[in-house]
């Protein structure tokens, strides 16, 4: 389906709907490390984290756009979408290169919120950035694969029953690209007790924000030969969707941080008097805020046009990448200037600042540090030698 503007406007409503039960207290008393259960479930009962999900296959069936302000909107409510938003940017992979027998089994399943899939297992300690050096390793014995490996800065594995993951399914050969080889799964975390699958450990890390993010380790962990998303060794390239996606959505979440900031600073600019004035009244506190919602205004058209190109299924690793840049660095803008305006206020937790600053901060690291982004924009669209 493809969301008109109209569209677009019924999505904020009901989302803000929603989203406005819980408040801003509610993402405050999460603080600092618990998951909000609560609101994950509602989202799933209304079908909001079904939204890129087929009709047919009990979704609500939006295109990228649609579902980007979902996440949009519940970012300039208050809340934090990084509690459920990979459920919708892994979605790609499985629905572009699954089988249809594997869509028709999982897919209703998470719609109806029997099954979670909310975490993407990719990025490595020692590879980081650079995928093609991973070394989590799928080696077929007979109809199974057995995974051996780690994962680092999986966020929510402990709250979800599926991983999509990627594993070296085989070495690199000459003359090969480094990034052949490499397959991606659709697995099971969680046995029908609920308990993590043999050989699976679910480590949480403490971060600045509640973010839920977790290291996994795999020791022989065994799945079916079905678990094979698309074809073996092409999993880099089936992952691209979702990555693609992903900083699309990224940006729209940015997005949405801004306006928070935008809205709460413009507001008490406007009302906290000093020296018997309006404080906004002052150019020192009026022209960051406003320099700040220009350049969140130019995200936000990077993010439709990202996502338009996405939803025709044209090439937009470019437009994706500049969107989370833009979007990422526009809503730190906006973050700081919202905390200068807020003054000493805006280190107190009662006023929401503070939490979604740090919040927001991570995007300018993940899911890519921009200083690569500007790396892949230097070589792959300006045609300027490779920086590393």
């Amino acid at each position: 389906m493809t969301t008109s503007v109209e569209d677009r406007q019924a999505i904020r409503s009901e989302v803000r709907r929603l989203a406005d039960k819980y408040g801003n207290e509610y993402w405050r008393s999460l603080e600092p490390d618990r998951y909000p259960e609560e609101f994950v479930a509602d989202l799933t009962a209304h079908g909001w984290l079904a939204a890129l999900i087929p009709e047919e296959y009990g979704g609500g069936g939006l295109d990228l756009t649609g579902a980007s302000v979902i996440l949009e909107e519940i970012a300039a409510s208050g809340g934090n979408p990084s509690a459920c938003h990979a459920q919708m940017y892994v979605m790609g992979t499985l629905l572009r290169h699954g089988s249809e027998e594997m869509k028709q089994h999982y897919l209703p399943a998470i719609a109806e919120g029997k099954y979670r899939l909310q975490a993407f297992g990719v990025t490595e300690p020692t590879a980081g950035s650079d995928t093609s050096s991973i070394r989590t390793k799928a080696e077929r014995q007979g109809d199974n694969w057995v995974i051996t490996g780690q994962k680092i800065w999986t966020s929510r594995a402990l709250y979800s029953d599926l991983m999509v993951l990627l594993a070296r399914t085989s070495p690199v050969k000459e003359g090969q690209r480094p990034f052949d080889g490499l397959s991606v799964f659709l697995i099971h975390l969680r046995d029908d007790q609920g308990d993590l699958v043999p050989g699976l450990t679910i480590n949480p890390i403490p971060t600045m924000m509640n973010h839920s993010t977790t290291e996994v380790f795999f020791d022989k962990v065994t799945v079916t030969a079905a678990a094979l998303i698309g074809t073996e060794g092409q999993g880099f390239r089936h992952i691209l969707d979702g990555m693609n996606a992903e900083r699309i959505l990224i940006a729209s979440e940015c997005i949405g941080d801004g306006r928070f900031f935008i809205e709460r600073g413009s507001a008490y600019a406007t009302e906290r008097h000093v020296f018997g004035r309006p404080i906004g009244q002052n150019q020192g506190v009026q022209f960051p805020l406003a320099k700040a919602y220009a350049s969140l205004q130019a995200a936000d058209l990077m993010r439709y046009k990202a996502a338009e190109l996405f939803d025709r299924g044209e090439p937009c690793g470019a437009e994706a990448n500049m969107a989370k840049l833009l979007a990422s660095e526009a809503s730190w803008a906006a973050g700081n200037a919202a905390l200068d305006t807020h003054g000493g206020f805006g280190f107190a937790t009662e006023y929401d600042i503070e939490r979604k600053l740090r919040e927001t901060r991570l995007y300018q690291v993940a899911p890519i540090n921009n200083n690569l982004i500007l790396a892949f924009l230097g070589e792959k669209v300006l045609g300027m030698p490779k920086s590393y």
